[in-house]
C-alpha cells in the first residue's frame, strides 16, 4: 500500500478522472479538476518561498482550498499547521509562535469571523518566524500588510500545474493538530503522511465508504482529525463528499436529503439540531452509517429516540493522537451497546485496545474499567518540540496513554467511559481548564480564577469562579465580553461569579482546588436563578 499523501490522488486520477470528489453548493469538482488544483497551489507555494520542513498556518473554514493546500503542502515535504477557526487572537498566535509557521493563509471574513480583526489583537513581536500572510478572496479592500507582514493574494488560478512527481517523504510531519495540554496552551500533535493514508484506507473499508452509491456529508471542521479523517476516507475510494463550509442544522438536513447522503460523522450536538429540524420515521432514507462522538452527557436518550426513528446512529472513539474514526460500534449489537462510545478499531487486528488498572499498573480483563491504551498503526509518533509531554504519553512499547476510562467487552471491543483529568468537551473539542483560566488570570482586576463545565440548556458549558483583586470592581458582564474578543465562543464562560475563596483539600503534593465542590455550587446557583425567574 503507497503511503504518501498525493497517492490518494493519483488512484483517483487512475481510477475515476472525471468521478466527483467533491460537491461545494452547486459546483461539482472532479477527481482530474481537484488534482489541477492541488498542482497549482504547490507552483503557487513554492513561488512564496515555501519549501520542504516549512510550516504554513491555514485558518479556513471547509473550503476545497483547505485541502488542495494540504496535498500541496505533502507533496512539497512541509507541514500544514491546522488553525481552529473559532480561535481567536490568544490562541491563534500561541500555535503560530509553538509551530514556527513561516506563513498563515486566512480569508477575509466569514459570517461573524473578522480574521483580520482579531489578527490585529495579536502581538506581532511574539511571531517571529512568522514572514507571509496569505489573503483568499482577496480585492482592493485587502489591506498589503497584517502583523507588520506583507499580504499576498492566494492567486493560484494564474499558476501553471507543477509537475507531476511525489518525492515526498511518508514518515515526514505532514499536519499538526492542536490538542488540549497541561499548560496554558494546547500541545501540537504530529501526524506524518503514512498514518493518515493508512488510516483514510482503514476507515472507508471498515465504515462502508467503499459500497455502491456511498455519498459523505462533511459536517465537521476539516481543522480538526474528526473533520479531515473522513473526507479522507470518502476521497480514498471515490465516495463524493458534500462540503459544509461551518456547520448548520438544517442545511446539514437539507444536504442529507438534496444528495442522499448514505455517511456522515458529527458530534452529539450536531445530530440533536440536525434531527430536531426532520419529524417523522426514516427521516434519512439513505442513511447507513452516522457515526457520533458523546460529548455531552445527556444524549443517552435522545439517541435511542433517533434510532427508534431509525436514524443509524453508531458511537465512535478517537483523538488526535490516534486519529478519530479509530473505531465504532457495530451496526448489528442492540441499540444501547451501539450507542455507546468505544467499538472495534478500523485497523482491525493491526490494532490493539488493553485496559490498565490506574491504582496498580495490572492489565485488567474485560468488564473492569481502568485507563485505556492503545497500540495501533495510527498511533502518532508524538507532539511538536515537547519531548516530555511525549514521553509521558507514549508508552515504551509505542502504545499510548489515553487519558481515558474505559473497559474491555467480552467480544474484543471496548467501550469508553468518561476522562479521567479534568479536561472537558466543549463544541466538540476537548479543552484543559487551566487554557480559559490562564487569560482570566491575566485580567488586572483578578488574581485567580477557576473554571468548571455545568449542564446548561442541555449543553456543556463552562462557569468561572474568580477572586478579585484588592480594592478592585470585577464586572462579570464585562469579563465575558473581553473573553469573547481572545478565545473560541465555546470556552467563553456562561457565568462569572466571583468568591473570596476556593473550597481546598490538603495532599502531600500540596493545596488542591476541589472541583467537585465548585461544580456543586456551579449547579445551585443556576438553581437559584431558575427559582427565582420562576417567582
Amino acid at each position: 500500500m503507497q503511503t504518501n499523501l498525493w497517492s490518494l490522488v493519483e488512484t483517483g486520477l487512475k481510477e475515476r478522472a472525471d468521478g466527483v470528489a467533491f460537491i461545494a453548493g452547486e459546483r461539482r469538482i472532479p477527481y482530474a479538476e481537484f488534482a489541477d488544483l492541488c498542482r497549482r497551489t504547490e507552483t503557487w507555494l513554492r513561488a512564496q518561498g515555501v519549501g520542504r520542513g516549512d510550516k504554513v498556518g491555514v485558518w479556513l473554514v471547509n473550503r476545497v482550498e483547505w485541502l488542495a493546500l494540504f496535498f500541496a503542502l505533502a507533496r512539497i515535504g512541509a507541514t500544514l499547521v491546522s488553525v481552529n477557526t473559532r480561535y481567536r487572537s490568544e490562541e491563534v498566535a500561541y500555535i503560530l509562535d509553538r509551530s514556527g509557521a513561516s506563513m498563515l493563509v486566512l480569508q477575509p471574513g466569514f459570517r461573524s469571523i473578522d480574521f483580520a480583526g482579531i489578527l490585529a489583537g495579536m502581538d506581532a513581536a511574539q511571531l517571529p518566524a512568522l514572514r507571509t500572510i496569505a489573503v483568499l478572496d482577496a480585492d482592493a479592500t485587502t489591506p498589503a500588510t497584517l502583523l507588520g507582514r506583507p499580504v499576498v493574494p492566494f492567486a493560484v488560478s494564474v499558476c501553471e500545474p507543477a509537475p507531476a512527481a511525489d518525492t515526498s517523504d511518508a514518515e515526514a510531519p505532514v499536519v499538526f493538530f492542536t490538542t488540549s495540554g497541561t499548560t496554558k496552551g494546547p500541545k501540537l500533535v504530529v501526524h506524518p503522511q503514512r498514518t493518515l493514508v493508512q488510516h483514510a484506507w482503514n476507515c472507508a473499508r471498515a465504515y462502508g465508504l467503499d459500497q455502491d452509491g456511498a455519498v459523505f456529508l462533511a459536517m465537521l471542521p476539516f481543522c480538526g482529525v474528526f473533520g479531515l479523517n473522513g473526507v479522507l476516507a470518502a476521497f480514498a475510494v471515490g465516495a463524493p463528499t458534500v462540503l459544509i463550509e461551518t456547520f448548520d442544522g438544517p442545511q446539514a438536513a437539507q444536504l442529507l436529503l438534496t444528495h442522499s447522503v448514505t455517511h456522515t460523522f458529527g458530534s452529539d450536538e450536531m445530530y440533536r439540531r440536525v434531527l430536531d429540524t426532520v419529524p417523522g420515521e426514516r427521516p434519512f432514507p439513505a442513511a447507513r452509517i452516522f457515526g457520533f462522538g458523546a460529548f455531552t452527557s445527556s444524549f443517552g436518550a435522545y439517541a435511542r429516540e433517533a434510532c427508534a426513528r431509525g436514524v443509524p446512529l453508531t458511537g465512535l472513539y478517537g483523538s488526535s493522537e490516534v486519529l478519530a474514526l479509530f473505531s465504532a460500534q457495530p451496526m448489528d449489537l442492540p441499540v444501547e451497546q451501539r450507542i455507546e462510545g468505544g467499538g472495534v478499531p478500523v485497523a482491525g487486528m493491526a490494532a490493539t485496545v488493553r485496559i490498565r488498572d490506574v491504582e496498580t499498573g495490572a492489565l485488567l480483563p474485560p468488564g473492569q474499567s481502568g485507563e485505556i491504551e492503545i497500540g495501533a498503526p495510527s498511533v502518532f509518533p508524538g507532539y511538536h518540540n515537547n519531548p516530555e509531554a511525549t514521553a509521558e504519553a507514549l508508552l515504551p512499547d509505542g502504545f499510548f496513554r489515553t487519558g481515558d476510562l474505559g473497559h474491555l467487552r467480552g467480544d474484543g471491543s471496548f467501550v469508553y467511559e468518561t476522562r479521567m483529568g479534568d479536561a472537558i468537551r466543549l463544541g466538540g473539542f476537548l479543552v484543559n481548564p487551566v487554557e480559559i483560566e490562564a487569560v482570566l488570570k491575566r485580567f488586572p482586576e483578578l488574581v485567580d480564577a477557576q473554571v468548571v463545565a455545568v449542564d446548561i440548556g442541555g449543553q456543556t458549558r463552562v462557569v468561572a469562579f474568580v477572586i478579585g483583586a484588592p480594592g478592585a470592581v470585577v464586572d462579570a458582564d464585562a469579563i465575558v465580553a473581553r473573553m469573547r474578543a481572545q478565545v473560541a465562543p465555546f470556552k467563553v464562560p456562561a457565568r462569572v461569579w466571583q468568591v473570596d475563596a476556593y473550597p481546598v483539600t490538603l495532599s502531600s503534593n500540596g493545596v488542591k482546588t476541589q472541583r467537585n465542590k465548585l461544580r456543586d455550587l456551579a449547579l445551585a446557583r443556576l438553581a437559584d436563578e431558575t427559582a427565582s425567574v420562576g417567582t
